[in-house]
């Protein structure tokens, strides 16, 4: 197994580092669904970087409980000063979700931005399958992250895009993936099925609901 990348030296600069590349977009594509959330009890998140999207999540739902699963300390740091009164609310835990992540089922929502791209295909279908028995009949998956959309944009613009920011996540955290991981594929394969979804920047950018699949709630 890869080391896992370190996010530590990018903490602080996190924020400032997402708006110069895309300005509003990313968050607007994590917050695509953040309506939808507000009767969830038990988050699992994953990898959820400075904690925005947490932050948001607890200051909408008022009841929610959150576990935040996350490698780098830093950033698990800045999610809980970010989350501020509502941080009692929040469990947080350094972990290599590889590994294992740390688990209190049931969960009736999971979340991960712009995390999965990080895994390779394979960790991404053992880690869904291990999550997979741990969330409610009627639990959410929301799943944020680039993709290469079809046409000339996808060859033209977005494939470089996405290989540049691979070799600069490689340079700034020694990130060892290198390509995107067919994520569709693995939670599929672990018994989750795509419930919905929005799209921006021509494609480039994906929100997603996952949810288990009906022949596996009986």
């Amino acid at each position: 197994m890869k080391r896992a990348p370190n996010f530590n030296p990018i903490a602080r600069a996190y924020r400032w580092m997402e708006w110069l590349t895309f300005g509003p977009m990313l968050s607007r594509c994590r917050c695509a669904f953040l309506d939808d959330l507000t009767a969830c009890r038990a988050a699992l998140i994953l990898g959820d970087g400075d904690g925005r999207f947490t932050a948001r999540l607890l200051a909408q739902n008022s009841t929610v409980l959150v576990d935040a699963v996350d490698a780098s300390r830093a950033m698990l740091f800045a999610l809980v000063g970010n989350a501020g009164i509502h941080s009692s609310r929040v469990r947080i835990h350094l972990a290599d979700v590889r590994l294992g992540p740390p688990l209190h089922p049931p969960y009736d929502l999971i979340v991960t931005h712009f995390f999965l791209d990080c895994l390779t295909t394979d960790e991404i279908a053992a880690l869904a399958l291990r999550l997979r028995a741990c969330v409610t009949p009627q639990a959410q998956w929301v799943v944020s992250d680039f993709a290469i959309p079809p046409g000339w944009f996808g060859w033209l613009v977005a494939r470089p895009l996405v290989t540049a920011l691979y070799f600069a996540f490689w340079l700034l955290t020694g990130l060892r993936v290198g390509r995107l991981p067919d994520h569709h594929r693995a939670l599929t394969a672990a018994g989750f099925a795509l419930a919905h979804q929005k799209q921006f920047l021509r494609g480039l950018l994906i929100s997603q609901i996952w949810v288990p699949a009906f022949e596996l709630r009986n």
